[in-house]
């Protein structure tokens, strides 16, 4: 009975560390990217000064909307361990590691390059990724997929909101 307790316990705390892992990557990601993003968003910047179609939130909720996006990719991914390890979804993972990276690449681009046509088109690959990374995570859990279409609804608003803004600053 007590080696039955130990197990338990270290595999609910190899979860609990796996979900931090999990955490950990996904909040250095976006850590990267507000280190890109933030000179072209501070007052004066790139960002502030190029025109924006009218839908365009204001800057104060893209903090939050990405935080919390972030952290349901690490909890998806969580999800998908749990089920079934790396091993298990090697597949799945490797389309979650592609999407994280071309989720800093398209903030690189955009705010770093300050290049909007770039941009989308590499948001357009972003998106595809994000979509083929949930139809993966739903192959291995169904609510690791859900959790993560406000992320895949999110860039798909965010596409547009790159098209407005090539569009409107293109000579």
């Amino acid at each position: 009975m007590q080696s039955v307790n130990r197990k338990s316990l270290r595999g609910a705390a190899l979860s609990v560390l796996v979900l931090v892992a999990f955490i950990v990557l996904c909040s250095a990601v976006a850590g990267l990217g507000g280190l890109v993003t933030g000179p072209a968003v501070s007052p004066g910047g790139w960002y502030e000064t190029i025109n924006k179609p009218f839908y365009t939130p204001p800057s104060w909720l893209f903090g939050p909307v990405w935080s919390i996006l972030f952290l349901s990719m690490a909890v998806a991914g969580w999800l998908v361990w749990r089920e079934r390890r790396f091993s298990g979804a090697k597949p799945a993972f490797y389309l979650f590691g592609i999407q994280l990276s071309l989720n800093f690449l398209w903030s690189a681009i955009f705010f770093g390059l300050q290049a909007p046509g770039v941009a989308l088109v590499e948001i357009l690959v972003l998106w595809v990724s994000i979509f083929l990374t949930i139809l993966a995570f739903g192959r291995v859990k169904s609510l690791a997929a859900w959790i993560l279409t406000p992320y895949l609804a999110w860039v798909t608003f965010a596409t547009f909101l790159n098209l407005g803004i090539w569009l409107l600053n293109t000579p």
